[in-house]
């Protein structure tokens, strides 16, 4: 683990009640818990370029995840040309692929939208997971404005230490929580090298409290690093990263091994 990555970890245990409440001042404020949001779908566009997590059409992510055990499986995400309507919001498609050993485990497609001060929300996700090639069930899946779910943060605006918002929400299915420690890391993936400016967060899950990450993302390539502390060793790694030619904004350069 990064030097500064630890001392981070260690300074959050540390920090004062009431210290980061005031560095979550938004305007207006990140939704949190299972409150209600009204969103207007003029505020909404396809056309996301937050600089921590930029999905532009055509991008794709590769990760190697391997769990506390050993276990290693591929996730390949990638940017859709397809959009959707989400609770009256046009949504872009983002298509998340599990497989293990060449054999599919999940199939997701989540929707994400970004407002005009440059928060990424997500609306939702329909996930389809297998075994043995075998469809077993989409446990996880949900749709903002349909059941009671409501859209949540995927990414913020201006993230800063302390900021909390939720990610997701549908009651007793899907309550994902992120806080914002640092926007001064580094990390160090098999794609290479982010010596600065990588933001760290903690993710919580309330339904199932033993459950805690930390992830990490660089400026213009969106999450490089998962690093799942309860499962002892678990993590999720970027191994490669592909932007269109097109796209105005252009990826952060790894130090070293690309």
């Amino acid at each position: 683990m990064p030097r500064s990555l630890t001392a981070a970890l260690a300074a959050l245990a540390l920090t004062a009640p009431g210290t980061a409440a005031a560095a979550t001042a938004q305007d207006p404020p990140l939704p949190q818990g299972g409150e209600p949001v009204t969103l207007d779908p003029a505020d909404f566009t396809t056309r996301i370029d937050n600089p921590y997590w930029p999905m532009a059409a055509g991008t794709r992510w590769v990760y190697r995840e391997t769990d506390g055990r050993g276990n290693r499986q591929k996730v390949v995400v990638r940017v859709t040309r397809r959009t959707r309507m989400v609770d009256g919001i046009r949504a872009r498609v983002v298509r998340d692929t599990v497989t293990e050993r060449g054999r599919l485990v999940e199939d997701t497609f989540d929707w994400y939208a970004q407002d005009r001060a440059g928060n990424v929300w997500y609306l939702g996700e329909a996930t389809r997971e297998y075994e043995d090639g075998r469809f077993v069930g989409n446990d996880g899946s949900f749709e903002a404005g349909v059941d009671g779910a409501q859209a949540g943060i995927a990414m913020p605006a201006s993230p800063v230490p302390g900021l909390r918002y939720r990610q997701e929400y549908k009651r007793g299915e899907a309550e994902d929580r992120a806080r914002v420690l640092s926007v001064t890391e580094q990390a160090q993936v098999p794609f290479g090298r982010f010596p600065r400016r990588v933001l760290l967060t903690k993710d919580v899950d309330p339904l199932e409290p033993r459950v805690l990450e930390y992830k990490l993302y660089a400026r213009g390539v969106g999450p490089v690093l998962v690093l799942d502390v309860s499962d002892g060793t678990g993590r999720e790694e970027l191994l490669s990263f592909r932007r269109p030619a097109s796209s105005p904004a252009r990826p952060a350069r790894a130090a070293a091994g690309r």
